[in-house]
């Protein structure tokens, strides 16, 4: 079984990182050449040719700077969440929090095959259909303590009924869990690079099954957390979620304002 093309893309886009751009390094991947397997060399021949490309660049950027604020926040949990996982290589990096990936089996099924070694609890699940809570908590997850929850690359392929039923979920866990999740952003919001991505990128990404169906304002998204419990909500720019000091380069790396990266709390207790 083969992952998703929008999993092979982010891989993709994180191991090539460290073969095009130059430094600083915004987010060092160095397991995501292996998840790609034997489809490395192809899909990184790309970003090798063509890597200044508005919408490879671009690509890079937006998945290097929402791994690299996530990971920032990982440290202090001893759960650690990663929903629509992909071929998200943490687990195979780190001796932190326990890990659990939530994704479709044949993605999960790719990783196992590579056999790179991971710490990862693999727990299977639709978030169209299925239920999430029970699913973790039959795989080890333990709810009565805070876990940091990430969901990256994901909002934007689900239906908003599925994203609330997600939500409403995660609203059971303990007080003082994280989200961290990103989300695209609608036409009105976007700069002219971010509108000239989706132009170029959305018919592609709807004629290979995965339409982005699913945009938010922020305060529309900030209602929807705080209605399931959340506080502390904030959203975050792609220029804003990493150090200034990353943006100061001399390659194609440019952030675009297509997506946002928001970040909020399970509200403490008293």
């Amino acid at each position: 079984m083969a992952p998703s093309r929008t999993a092979l893309m982010a891989a993709a886009a994180r191991a090539a990182h460290l073969l095009v751009d130059a430094p600083p390094v915004i987010f060092a991947d160095t397991h995501a050449h292996a998840m790609l397997g034997p489809r490395a060399e192809e899909l990184l021949s790309y970003h090798r040719n063509n890597g200044s490309h508005l919408v490879l660049a671009s690509a890079r950027a937006a998945v290097l700077t929402r791994s690299r604020f996530t990971e920032d926040r990982v440290r202090g949990f001893s759960q650690y969440v990663i929903l629509g996982a992909g071929l998200d290589t943490y687990a195979a990096r780190s001796a932190g929090p326990r890990v659990f990936e939530v994704d479709h089996p044949d993605t999960q099924s790719w990783k196992r095959a590579l056999g790179v070694p991971s710490t990862a609890v693999y727990v299977p699940v639709d978030l169209t259909t299925d239920p999430l809570m029970p699913a973790l908590i039959s795989n080890g997850f333990n709810p009565a303590e805070p876990a940091l929850v990430s969901c990256l690359g994901v909002t934007m392929y689900l239906p908003v009924k599925a994203i609330i039923k997600t939500l409403t979920e995660l609203a059971t866990c303990a007080p003082g869990t994280e989200l961290i999740a990103d989300y695209m952003l609608p036409p009105e919001l976007r700069d002219e690079r971010g509108q000239t991505y989706v132009d170029m990128v959305a018919p592609n990404t709807a004629d290979n099954g995965e339409p982005w169906c699913t945009f938010f304002r922020p305060e529309d998204l900030t209602e929807l957390l705080a209605c399931n419990g959340f506080t502390d909500i904030r959203h975050v720019t792609e220029r804003d979620a990493v150090n200034a000091s990353l943006w100061d380069r001399s390659d194609a790396l440019v952030p675009a304002k297509l997506s946002m990266i928001t970040h909020a709390r399970l509200q403490e207790v008293g």
